[in-house]
């Protein structure tokens, strides 16, 4: 008779945390000030607001926006701001950088909305690989997040993992 197939990780109480499964859904589009630059270099501030009242921004809808420049060029702050302007009522969010930074801020958002106390005294183990890019600042800050409550802290799978993190016990004083 054949013995059964134990799960042991299943059994060991490990929290599993996936940060794919935090990736926030939509689209995400980067908003390039360099077509707007005359001849390349700077830009025109009567021209630049010509093209921002004119522009189509529905394309923009309910969609998830890096504004930057990716030509070699000093743009002024508040051409980034002025461009905002028109994306913050239809977008669902806007921020400034190129899309690797609207990654970034689209998952420390997330992670700030997780409840470290329901994590109170657990052995977590975060997931290592993903099919989608996880920028490692959200490792990080997921680490800051967790390591105040957890009771330990891994990173990997649940059958491999790299100890990060384990609270030391404090001794009771009797006095």
């Amino acid at each position: 008779m054949e013995e059964p197939i134990i799960n042991r990780v299943s059994q060991s109480g490990l929290i599993q945390l996936d940060l794919e499964t935090m990736r926030t859904p939509g689209e995400r589009v980067f908003f390039d000030l360099a077509p707007l630059l005359f001849m390349g270099l700077a830009l025109k501030e009567k021209d630049y607001r010509e093209f921002l009242a004119g522009h189509d921004w529905s394309a923009y809808q309910n969609k998830f926006v890096a504004i930057g420049c990716t030509a070699d060029a000093i743009i002024p702050t508040w051409a980034y701001m002025l461009a905002a302007t028109y994306l913050n009522p239809i977008a669902s969010c806007v921020v400034f950088g190129d899309l690797m930074d609207l990654e970034k801020n689209l998952y420390l958002t997330q992670i700030e909305a997780i409840k470290a106390e329901e994590f109170r005294d657990a052995r977590i183990v975060i997931k290592g690989c993903s099919k989608e890019a996880v920028p490692t600042e959200a490792y990080v800050a997921l680490m800051q997040k967790l390591q105040p409550v957890a009771k330990s802290i891994f990173f990997g799978e649940p059958c491999s993992t790299v100890p990060l993190f384990k609270k030391s016990v404090q001794p009771k004083n009797n006095s």
